[in-house]
C-alpha cells in the first residue's frame, strides 16, 4: 500500500482543456524562461547565417519602401494626402510585416516543433507567444527607424506635428494582431 501512495505523488498534473478560453496563464508564466530563450533562438536562427545580420530588420522595410515609392508615387502616380510617400509607405509596411511574420511562423509552428512537443511537456501556447514577442522585438525596432524619418521630415518642415487621439490606439491594435496570431 505504501508503494502505491509514493507513485502518486506527482509534480505535473496534465489535464484536458475545458473549453476555448481555458488559458492557463499561470503555467505560460511558470514557463517564461523557455519562452526568452525561444526568442533568443528565433533570433539567432534567422539573423546567423546572413552577411547583414541584423542590420536586415532596417534594410527590409527601406528597400520594400523604396520599391512602393517609386513603383506606386512616381510611376502610378497616386497621391498620397500631402504625407511624404517614404513615411506613408514605410508606416504600411511596417504594420503589416509584422502582422504578416507573425502569422505566418505561427501558422505552422506546431508543425515545425513537433519533434519538441512529443519529448517533454511544456505549455505549447510558449511557442506562439515566443514568435510574436520576436517579432515584436524587430517591430520596435521599425518603429525607431519610423520616428527618426519621421522626426528627419518634421526638421525639414515638410509635415507638421499633430497629436491625434488615434495614436492611442496603437497598443490596442499591436494587441490585436498579436492575439490574432496566438489564438487562431
Amino acid at each position: 500500500m505504501a508503494e502505491i501512495e509514493s507513485e502518486n505523488n506527482w509534480t505535473e498534473v496534465i489535464s484536458p482543456k475545458k473549453g476555448i478560453f481555458d488559458v492557463r496563464l499561470y503555467e505560460i508564466w511558470k514557463y517564461r524562461d523557455l519562452i526568452s530563450l525561444f526568442v533568443r533562438r528565433d533570433f539567432v536562427s534567422i539573423y546567423k547565417q546572413t552577411i547583414l545580420g541584423p542590420l536586415w530588420i532596417f534594410i527590409q522595410p527601406l528597400f520594400t519602401t523604396i520599391t512602393f515609392v517609386f513603383i506606386f508615387s512616381r510611376i502610378a502616380k497616386l497621391s498620397t494626402a500631402g504625407i511624404p510617400p517614404v513615411l506613408f509607405y514605410l508606416s504600411g509596411i511596417t504594420m503589416w510585416t509584422y502582422f504578416a511574420d507573425s502569422f505566418s511562423k505561427t501558422s505552422n509552428i506546431f508543425v515545425n516543433n513537433a519533434n519538441i512537443f512529443g519529448k517533454v511537456y511544456f505549455p505549447r501556447l510558449t511557442t506562439p507567444i515566443s514568435i510574436i514577442i520576436s517579432n515584436l522585438i524587430k517591430f520596435g525596432i521599425q518603429i525607431l527607424l519610423f520616428l527618426v524619418i519621421y522626426a528627419y521630415y518634421l526638421y525639414k518642415g515638410k509635415i507638421e506635428f499633430q497629436v491625434n487621439a488615434y495614436i492611442l490606439l496603437l497598443p490596442v491594435l499591436i494587441i490585436l494582431m498579436a492575439g490574432l496570431n496566438t489564438l487562431k
